[in-house]
């Protein structure tokens, strides 16, 4: 299809001078509105404004532009068969269309923007311009992103101002991708405010990159990105290493989201999805010592997560001491960014943030065979005001700042999930297990083998006990106090349990299932 005529009308404006320069270059005659026209006129590249070339102005302050019959005519009619409508009407054929839609996304990100704000970035001419092009692409190009702009002029240049029925073909699948994506954030957004589950969920997300391979190498991969991705795995600069990999991706997002939950210098290490180390220090390096002694035959090939900025000492302590896939922090100090790159392919990840209330996400989705789950984020957080003391004995201050702080990760390890803590540290992680009993009994293993004690440590559970044996498992090893959600039919055996043995228990009345 030979390009004649080419309607330009962006709000993302990045190349799209030198790419209507090329046009021009070409022959093509350049329709064009409002900001887009300026930027061209200033550049020196000549455009017709719509509004001469469809005799109709702009109103409504701008609301209405391109919304015209000499618009949408031109651009859905279908060359040998509307020929004589066209002439009647006084009509010209639109061969290009370059498009893209205001900043609605954006803008609904920004933290004080109006509802009204938010409506007025509702683009209406943009996405009916974009689906006319799509839908008559046999005729038509419709170009809705700079990316592609390279390629377009190089195929244009080399075929003497045309473009293949295949790159058209493609256009047009790309086009209804951005307007499905963008409608699809207006819809999510307009659903955000009802407290009903929608009838019909819609996602879109944009390709970060493809991945080597899923889970295992026989399994192809990609990762995507949705919004809202500032302080999250998807959000992060890599500052050097190789190439992130899917397990990589899964296991940083694990890290570094339970590393957010701590105001103190934190660290944690990942293995397989579940923390194996947690501590918080005095600083980073006191941090990392601690959570890397929790288990460090686990921490070997794990992904580290801090909630303040890479030093130069955290870094030299890392490298000198264990074999880490990737590392993920707040920022890096060059010196930090310096010592890593010793080890080439050690990925360094900036996450910018570790601020929890600059992460907008609320829901969170989970795929199953044929189908999706699709729940709140469960950011519930307990504070001591929260807890209900169950046993005769009251937890002192050292040990209530151990129970919270072993909550906190519990949040974050797969259910059945047993933490025990002391010293604000983990000493012994069970997660994952058929049976509690099963997961308190291996926390106890893993702090042995660590040569920890348990004894004197805080134990927490993601959710109640339905036994006392779980209860017994601890007070033989020494623990002082447990923390977990209550509301089991055997809750009065279970803190008789803990009376039996002189321990302390709180309640928290919330479950933290992780599956």
């Amino acid at each position: 299809m030979t390009i004649r005529t080419a309607l330009i009308s962006v709000s993302d404006k990045a190349g799209v001078v030198d790419f209507a320069r090329g046009l021009a270059g070409l022959g093509v005659k350049i329709l064009s509105t409002g900001g887009t026209r300026r930027a061209l006129l200033e550049a020196g590249v000549e455009a017709v404004e719509v509004s001469a070339h469809t005799g109709f102005p702009e109103i409504m302050d701008g609301r209405v532009k391109t919304l015209h019959p000499r618009i949408h005519g031109g651009i859905l009619a279908r060359r040998g068969i509307d020929e004589a409508v066209l002439a009647e009407q006084q009509i010209e054929t639109i061969d290009l269309v370059v498009v893209n839609l205001y900043p609605f996304r954006e803008t609904i990100a920004q933290a004080d923007v109006s509802r009204a704000d938010c409506i007025e970035q509702i683009d209406i001419g943009g996405p009916a311009m974009i689906r006319a092009a799509a839908k008559n692409h046999a005729w038509v190009g419709v170009v809705t992103t700079p990316s592609d702009y390279p390629a377009i002029t190089k195929e244009l240049q080399q075929a003497g101002g045309k473009l293949s029925a295949g790159t058209l073909r493609r256009l047009a699948a790309r086009a209804y991708a951005h307007t499905a994506a963008y409608d699809t954030a207006i819809a999510n957004w307009m659903q955000q405010e009802d407290a009903t589950t929608p009838d019909t969920l819609l996602l879109a997300a944009d390709k970060v990159q493809d991945l080597r391979y899923g889970e295992n190498p026989h399994q192809s991969a990609a990762f995507y990105r949705l919004s809202d991705t500032r302080g999250t795995v998807t959000g992060c600069r890599q500052l050097q290493g190789k190439e992130l990999s899917f397990n990589n991706i899964a296991d940083t997002d694990a890290a570094l989201e339970c590393v957010k939950q701590f105001s103190a210098p934190a660290c944690v290490i990942v293995k397989h999805a579940n923390p194996c180390g947690v501590a918080e220090g005095a600083d980073l390096c006191d941090a990392y010592d601690k959570a890397h002694a929790t288990d460090p035959t686990s921490a070997f090939g794990g992904i580290l997560a801090f909630n303040r900025e890479l030093t130069a000492d955290v870094a030299r302590a890392i490298v000198d001491r264990q074999f880490a896939e990737v590392i993920v922090a707040p920022g890096c100090s060059a010196e930090a960014v310096e010592i890593i790159t010793a080890k080439k392919n050690l990925r360094l990840l900036d996450c910018e943030t570790v601020d929890t209330a600059s992460v907008q996400t609320a829901r969170e989705v989970h795929t199953v065979a044929g189908g999706l789950l699709w729940q709140d984020v469960d950011r519930h957080r307990v504070s001591s005001s929260d807890l209900r003391v169950v046993s005769q004995r009251q937890p002192g201050e050292d040990e209530l700042a151990d129970l919270l702080f072993a909550w906190r990760v519990a949040h974050y390890v797969k259910s059945n999930a047993i933490v025990y803590a002391h010293g604000l540290r983990t000493v012994g992680v069970g997660a994952g297990q058929m049976s509690r009993v099963d997961s308190a009994r291996i926390g106890i293993l893993k702090a042995a083998d660590a040569q920890l004690e348990i004894a004197g440590s805080v134990m927490a559970s993601d959710a109640f006990f339905p036994f006392r044996d779980g209860i017994d498992a601890a007070a033989a090893a020494g623990v002082r106090a447990i923390i977990q959600p209550g509301g089991s039919m055997r809750d009065e055996e279970v803190i008789a349990a803990a009376d039996e043995a002189g321990m302390a228990m709180v309640f928290t009345g919330i479950r933290h299932f992780r599956h």
